[in-house]
């Protein structure tokens, strides 16, 4: 590899992390040697890239260093083709012609010898489930998570028993044929999963949840990853997830 390429893949591992990352995981990721990467770092420095840090207790990349978010590998264009291919073949119709928007973007940047990966990608993600229809606007639901905004639902379960509640919706957790809000529910107070097909009818509230989603969303992981810790070998993820969708 190119001292080039090298000194980019750093600032791009460093950008990429929020703690301190150290010399020897640089080292590991790209496969080099750990007085390579002393030496690549202290020419970074030396460079001005706003790299701060020591030997054996990691470096941080800090803000303020202006470098072109598109300046993009193979390897990471064929992983944003792989992203969007899957969002064009299961997302909504909004989000899938986003996805096809950001694949025309990429296109009009990348360099020309780079272009062929967005036209035959190496990569591929089929469409090989029908995927069941929303029965909400998934584009305000998005829009109320990002703004925490309440939800009253009419919902029906998987035994058509239909009920009512409101709840705090933090994500949209996208799966092979379905997608879940996962929100706080006020009836049950705690965490649960909706299927998006199985709503009869929602009310986007005016009323803002007052715990930042951040923390919502932080919560919800630590009990998700609670289960993963606790679960039997034949236990799997899928099966706590779907134990949490009413």
């Amino acid at each position: 590899m190119r001292r080039a390429d090298r000194l980019f893949r750093i600032v791009q591992i460093l950008r990429r992390k929020r703690r301190p990352v150290t010399a020897g995981e640089i080292a590991e990721e790209m496969e080099t040697s750990l007085r390579t990467i002393y030496r690549d770092i202290a020419q970074l420095m030396a460079d001005r890239v706003p790299i701060r840090g020591e030997a054996g207790i990691g470096y941080i990349l800090e803000g303020g260093f202006d470098m072109p978010p598109l300046m993009l590998t193979p390897d990471e264009i064929e992983a944003a083709m792989l992203g969007a291919q899957w969002v064009m073949g299961r997302a909504d119709p909004l989000l899938a012609r986003a996805a096809a928007d950001l694949v025309a973007k990429i296109g009009a940047v990348v360099p020309e010898h780079l272009r062929p990966l967005l036209m035959e990608p190496a990569v591929s993600a089929p469409k090989r489930y029908p995927t069941m229809p929303d029965a909400i606007d998934m584009a305000r639901l998005r829009a109320a998570i990002r703004a925490q905004g309440k939800l009253a639902l009419v919902y029906r379960d998987e035994k058509e028993r239909a009920s009512e509640r409101v709840v705090w919706p933090i994500a949209v957790s996208y799966w092979e044929t379905v997608r879940l809000i996962v929100a706080w529910c006020e009836l049950r107070r705690a965490f649960r999963h909706f299927r998006t097909d199985r709503v009869l009818r929602a009310e986007f509230l005016e009323a803002r949840y007052a715990t930042p989603r951040a923390t919502l969303r932080h919560q919800w992981r630590k009990e998700i990853e609670a289960h993963a810790q606790a679960a039997r070998p034949q236990s799997s993820m899928e099966r706590y997830v779907d134990a949490l969708i009413e």
